[in-house]
C-alpha cells in the first residue's frame, strides 16, 4: 500500500475504484469510436484515460481523514483474492431523458458486488453514508447535456453497437484523487489495496 501525505486543512475530492488495464481502456475507445459514427445528440465523451470501475465516489474530503479511509479499506479487501471482470452491453441512465451513456460490466459479479459491500460497511464509520441505490457495476463512456433530446438515434446506436470482448483480473482496489482542471480531470491515485490475501470468506 503506497500513501500520500496531504495538508490537514486541504480537501479532497476521492472515490474508490478499480483501475482498468490498458487493453480494456482501448476497447472501450473503439466502442466510443463507433458510437462517435453514429448520428447521436451532442455528447460529452469521457476520455478513456478517465474511465475507471467506481466501488464508492467519497466526494470533497478533508485530508485528515486519509490515514483513517486507508486503514478502513484495507480491511475491507482483506481475506478477498482476485476475480474477473469483463465488459457487458451497453445501456443509459435516465429513463427517457437518458443523460448518461455506460457500458455494463459482467464477469464475477458476485465477487465485484461482495467488494463493493465491504467498501460501504467500512466507510460508514467514517461518516460516507450508504448509497440509498442498488450498486449497479458499469463504465461510464459519455453523459448528455440536460438540453439534448436522445431520441430514437440513442437507441439505434446501442442496439447497433456490438459490445466489445475484453476481460482483466481484478487485482487490487485504489483511493483515488480527481482534480478539476480547465484541461480535464486529473487524476492521482493515492493508496492500493492488493487483493492478494486468500479466497474470500463463502467463496470457493
Amino acid at each position: 500500500m503506497a500513501a500520500s501525505s496531504k495538508p490537514p486543512s486541504e480537501r479532497l475530492r476521492l472515490f474508490v475504484a478499480i483501475e482498468l488495464e490498458p487493453g480494456v481502456r482501448e476497447a472501450l475507445a473503439r466502442v466510443q469510436d463507433e458510437l462517435r459514427k453514429r448520428p447521436l445528440p451532442p455528447l460529452r465523451w469521457v476520455r478513456p484515460q478517465g474511465i475507471h470501475l467506481t466501488l464508492k465516489f467519497l466526494g470533497e474530503t478533508p485530508a485528515d481523514k486519509v490515514p483513517a479511509i486507508e486503514s478502513a479499506l484495507a480491511e475491507a479487501v482483506a481475506g478477498l483474492s482476485p476475480f474477473q471482470v469483463a465488459l457487458g452491453p451497453l445501456g443509459t441512465f435516465g429513463g427517457r431523458r437518458p443523460r448518461v451513456l455506460w457500458i455494463g460490466v459482467g464477469g464475477d459479479v458476485d465477487r465485484l458486488k461482495e467488494l463493493q459491500e465491504r467498501v460501504e460497511r467500512a466507510l460508514t464509520p467514517l461518516g460516507f453514508p450508504r448509497e440509498e441505490r442498488a450498486y449497479s457495476p458499469h463504465l461510464t463512456l459519455a453523459r448528455l447535456p440536460p438540453s439534448a433530446a436522445a431520441g430514437p438515434a440513442l437507441e439505434d446506436a446501442l442496439a447497433a453497437v456490438p459490445p466489445p470482448e475484453a476481460a482483466m483480473e481484478a487485482l487490487e482496489v485504489s483511493l483515488v484523487l480527481s482534480r478539476l482542471q480547465p484541461g480535464g480531470t486529473v487524476y492521482e491515485r493515492l493508496a492500493d489495496f492488493p487483493l492478494n490475501k486468500g479466497a474470500a470468506p463463502g467463496v470457493e
